[in-house]
């Protein structure tokens, strides 16, 4: 493979770890991001921190969808101690490293390698929450959106995460399609939370 992507499932470029802490809502996150895995850097990015700050639980169960190392799923597990929070990923590399971020701040939570919902057929979440990879293309992200509602339990939200002109817009289009809502919840630097809500037809 000439050219790997953060959403290919067994990266063999070379293992290159970076340290972080990530303060959170009065808490702090010890953090190591890997090379071959998203938001790879020092810091967590703009767009994920958004999205963390964003998000409150409707319910009890979480998904974090492609979770990468985990800054999403921990952090809430961090801020929210009572949900149950998932964490998947296609990628084996981001699996690990999220379970490595997890004991390191000895925190519990369930983390699978899935492509999408592949690895929880059955599962159903209250809270869906992803920051995409945006260069799968638009035939992956229509698939992310629709199964994601598919798994939601009734009046459960589905939190997406992008730069709005960089197809964000797109996005929530389809969100609003699929669900038949989407809302900004929050925006600042081109980046937009955008969520909707399962609600019975």
């Amino acid at each position: 493979m000439s050219h790997e992507h953060y959403y290919t499932p067994n990266p063999t470029s070379e293992v290159v770890e970076k340290q972080m802490i990530f303060p959170i809502g009065g808490h702090s996150l010890s953090l190591v991001s890997v090379s071959g895995v998203f938001g790879f850097s020092h810091y967590v990015d703009k767009a994920t921190q958004m999205l963390i700050h964003a998000f409150h639980p409707t319910g009890n169960e979480f998904l974090d969808l492609g979770c990468g190392f985990g800054a999403v799923g921990l952090s809430a597990k961090l801020l929210f101690p009572t949900v149950n929070i998932t964490l998947s990923d296609i990628n084996t590399r981001a699996v690990d490293y999220a379970r490595k971020n997890a004991l390191l701040n000895n925190l519990a939570v369930n983390i699978v390698t899935s492509d999408l919902f592949a690895a929880l057929p059955n599962a159903k979440f209250t809270d869906i929450l992803s920051n995409p990879p945006i260069a799968m293309g638009k035939p992956f992200l229509v698939r992310l959106i629709h199964e994601s509602f598919e798994h939601l339990a009734d009046g459960g939200a589905f939190w997406l995460v992008a730069f709005h002109n960089k197809g964000g817009s797109t996005l929530k289009k389809i969100m609003a399609e699929c669900f038949g809502n989407a809302e900004d919840v929050e925006k600042g630097g081109g980046i937009r939370v955008y969520k909707s809500i399962k609600t019975s037809r």
